[in-house]
């Protein structure tokens, strides 16, 4: 099946921009906020944005793979079932993984979650891409109304539903975020058409530097799942971070 080159390539820089911030963030958690304090200035929006970018691509992805398999005649319910399951069952391990490792602030419900959910419940919009427009837009809508909000129970954080002093290191439900994919979604009915690319582009894919990013954005999941682990112990080997300093293992 063809990629188109430019998905990839977006893919590919999300994924350097996230594995930036997460350096960034690793050397504030384990070495003081006095070096880095990525909770002022344009560090917010820079992780908002980046963030933003990975799930739009998934609704993108969502609608081109959809027609492909709708002009093949090809059902796709078992395939999105078995992904999105797979993609949550890799947050789950997440989330042992970091309650073990962090205790307090270990995902509950991380992007993880949130793709493997998205692509299992997304599949009404992919033949209506203004309801994906329509919802998309509510739940972002409504996510941020609900983040003003705080409630007394932790069962609906899938949602968005947030008690006080909540804290989480990776944190991305429902309610706003899955009305990005659904964005990307419309997105993907509007520059995808029938899965083609509506416009023309030059193949730059073939350029150094544009070929190693694609490469990149072509293995996102297996980079995703050890980047971190990569980062922590080139750090420590760097003596740039202390772990054992701020890293403690919780045990039931």
């Amino acid at each position: 099946m063809e990629r188109y080159w430019e998905v990839d390539l977006l893919r590919g820089i999300a994924l350097v921009m996230m594995i930036a911030f997460h350096a960034l963030y690793d050397l504030d958690h384990f070495s003081g906020p006095d070096l880095v304090d990525l909770h002022s200035g344009i560090w917010p929006l820079f992780a908002k944005v980046t963030a933003s970018i990975f799930l739009l691509l998934v609704g993108i992805s969502l609608h081109i793979s959809s027609a492909r398999t709708r002009i093949r005649g090809d059902d796709p319910l078992v395939r999105y079932l078995r992904r999105g399951g797979c993609i949550f069952s890799w947050g789950m391990a997440i989330t042992l993984s970091t309650l073990l490792l962090l205790g307090e602030g270990f995902v509950v419900f991380g992007i993880l979650h949130l793709i493997g959910v998205s692509i299992i419940i997304s599949r009404p919009l992919l033949r209506r891409p203004l309801l994906a427009l329509f919802l998309g837009s509510t739940a972002i809508f409504a996510g941020l109304l609900l983040r003003q909000i705080s409630f007394d129970t932790p069962w609906l954080l899938w949602l968005g539903l947030v008690p006080s002093h909540f804290f989480s290191v990776d944190y991305f439900p429902i309610l706003p975020w899955f009305g990005v994919v659904a964005m990307g979604i419309f997105l993907g009915g509007l520059l995808y058409p029938k899965g083609t690319r509506r416009i023309s582009l030059p193949d730059l894919s073939t350029r150094p530097f544009a070929k190693q990013i694609c490469l990149l954005g072509r293995n996102s999941l297996a980079i995703y799942l050890l980047h971190q682990p990569i980062l922590i112990i080139s750090m420590q080997l760097l003596g740039v971070i202390e772990v054992g300093e701020g890293l403690a293992l919780h045990l039931p």
